[in-house]
Order: structure tokens, then sequence, then C-alpha cells
């Protein structure tokens, strides 16, 4: 392809917590990049997946849930982070959940109102909805509040209209050569998602509330041809916590560091020996420097 057909930019995925966009994220790239589950806030840094074919390079920002209510620093953390990808893309995709409008998809909806990038909405979730009559006051509401460019209903999570939804994100993309190397992924290293895969498989297997009350570090990563040795920190606000993670003999953090092993593998294509240890850092997710030192840069 040449200069003048071939497409690229940016691609922010934008919309309240838990409404899917991690899981659009992984269908659009064809395989799992990013975390998921089915509790809010899973997401809690901005992520670039990069899919780059024949026509265009698709440089998608996941964003962590945009919300209202919380004043905790990494509360206020997240949602910085969602807003500055607004600001960087050159397409905005506005996810909804197609069962209907809530407070939060009101507070997203507000870093949109006066942008003039061009906003695709994706209702997702449709293969959960009985009747598709119901999203009808849905889009009459958002043509009344949103501009937008297009509304696509879509599953994420069984891919249905995905290949749609691509189509008219490279029709909106601005033409020019590719920014990433076409190989290339994610602008995330393997550090990076290791840390991840071990918060995925801790929030799947704890309490509601727990899992927003723990941060995972990597100390040590060592990468050889064949083999990965990491070395992992659990930090929890206190001795209550550290002993729901720990579980009885040890076993859910065995489980949970098992799990999170074969997710590296399978990623990593290598053989990857993981070490868990749980500490107490009271009030680490309310304090920006400890947010720092736990990755979380803005």
């Amino acid at each position: 392809m040449t200069e003048n057909t071939f497409r690229r930019g940016f691609i922010a995925l934008v919309g309240r917590p838990n409404v899917g966009k991690s899981t659009l994220l992984n269908r659009l790239l064809g395989q799992k990049l990013c975390i998921t589950t089915r509790k809010p806030h899973t997401t809690r840094h901005r992520i670039l997946g990069i899919k780059t074919n024949l026509q265009a390079q698709l440089i998608f920002i996941d964003t962590p849930g945009i919300h209202g209510g919380h004043q905790r620093a990494i509360n206020r953390y997240m949602n910085r982070a969602a807003i500055g990808g607004i600001a960087e893309a050159d397409v905005v995709c506005f996810l909804i959940d197609a069962h209907g409008w809530t407070d939060d998809d009101e507070v997203v909806l507000r870093q949109l109102r006066d942008i003039d990038t061009p906003v695709i909405v994706v209702l997702n979730k449709i293969d959960r909805l009985a009747d598709r009559k119901r999203l009808l006051p849905l889009l009459q509401h958002l043509s009344e509040t949103v501009k937008f460019v297009e509304a696509v209903p879509v599953s994420a999570r069984r891919g249905d209209s995905v290949d749609r939804l691509e189509e008219l994100l490279i029709e909106h993309l601005p033409r020019g050569e590719a920014i990433f190397p076409e190989e290339q992924i994610t602008d995330r290293n393997l550090r990076f998602l290791a840390a991840e895969f071990v918060r995925e498989q801790l929030i799947v297997r704890l309490g509601d509330e727990l899992p927003y009350r723990l941060g995972v570090e990597i100390q040590h990563f060592e990468e050889s041809v064949k083999l990965a040795t990491i070395d992992a920190v659990i930090w929890v606000e206190n001795k209550g916590h550290k002993h729901i993670i720990i579980g009885s003999k040890g076993e859910l953090l065995k489980r949970v560091g098992s799990a999170a092993r074969q997710e590296m593998e399978a990623m990593f294509d290598i053989k990857v020996m993981l070490k868990l240890w749980v500490k107490v850092r009271s009030g680490w997710s309310d304090d920006t420097k400890a947010l720092q030192q736990l990755g979380y840069h803005d």
C-alpha cells in the first residue's frame, strides 16, 4: 500500500467501568492482550493495542473506566488516564452497555461533548439482549445528547459485528505511513504484562471490595531464551487482606500463582518460574507517591 491509501491512527476505547473495552480490544486484536474480568475497574492503566493489516494500522488505546463518586488517588489516576486517551485519539469509540444508560455513562459523555474528534458509539453486549427493540430508546437518547458519526451494536464477547466496526474505524483514520513496526502489538513490556496477569487472577478469586485495595509490583524479571524468572509482590492495605489472599495453608496464593504462570507462558511463549509474596502497605491506593512507585505514572 502507498502512503496515499494506507491509513493509521489512534482509537480511544472509552466508557464507564465494566462495559467491555478490554474484551473488545482483545477481540479486535485476535488475541489476549488486556486482562478481563466481570468486575469493575479491572483496567487501571492506559494500554496500546496495535493491529496492522494491508489497509491500515489501528492503534487502540484501552482506557480505565471513567467514573464518578470516588475520591482516592488511584481513582483520580484512572480517570486522568482515560481522559488523556481521548485527547490523543483520531477516533473515539464510546462504549455503552446495550442494556441501558447509567450515571457513569453521563460522566463519560461530559468528556465527549466538546471534542471535534469523530465519535463512534458502540452498543456492546447485544448477545445478552432478548429484544433488540430495546435499543431504540437508548439510540434516541444518544442522538439527543452526543454528536456521533455512527452507532454500531456489537458483542465483544462473541465477536458479532466487530468486523463492521473495524471497517468503520479505518474509514475515519487519517492517511499516512505506519507508526509502529508491523509485528508490534503493544507499547507495554513483559514485566508490565506479568503484573497484570497476577492481578487478574486475584480479582477473579476475591470478593467485590478487596481487588481494589491491592496492587502488584514485579521486583525481579529475568528472561532467557527458554525461561523467565519472575518475583512479584502483592501489596495490600492491612493484615486482614494479607491473610485472605494467602488463604488457608497458602492454597489461594498457590492457585493464583499457578493460573497467572499459565497465562504468562501462553503469551510469552517460554517457561515461567513465578514466585509471589504478599506484603502490607497501609493506604497505598490513596498515596500519590506510593502509586508512582508501583507504576501508576501519568
